[in-house]
């Protein structure tokens, strides 16, 4: 079973960084897209930033030019590089991890997905 373990949240004053890390207890060389999600309160989950087994990355509009992605292989570890944060920010930050393949003579697609248990980020004066 595939655990991801999220740390690095707390509490920063709005202009300030954090770097959030996630680690794998598997190779996360062998997923997909490892990913950042954010869920604020009362709102529903939402991607921040991804990154694919060709290290390609994708971000939301709303954190483009602040926040940075990026993973260790050899150390099964994604981590979230935010500076300049804001009070929009604050929510509790959740690792992805996501793994497709083929089965079967027919090559049915298997997507599995993983979350670790979130580690709250709040931006505050």
């Amino acid at each position: 079973q595939v655990q991801l373990v999220e740390s690095g949240g707390g509490l920063v004053q709005p202009g300030g960084s954090l770097r959030l890390s996630c680690a794998a207890n598997t190779s996360i060389a062998r997923m997909n897209v490892m990913a950042w999600y954010l869920q604020r309160p009362g709102q529903q989950r939402e991607l921040v930033a991804r990154i694919g087994s060709s290290r390609s990355t994708n971000y939301a509009d709303s954190v483009k030019g602040r926040f940075t992605i990026s993973k260790d292989n050899a150390k099964n570890t994604v981590y979230l590089q935010m500076h300049s944060l804001k009070s929009e920010d604050t929510g509790v930050y959740y690792c992805n991890a996501v793994r497709t393949y083929l089965v079967g003579e027919e090559g049915r697609l298997v997507k599995n997905d993983y979350w670790g248990q979130g580690t709250q980020v709040t931006v505050s004066s």
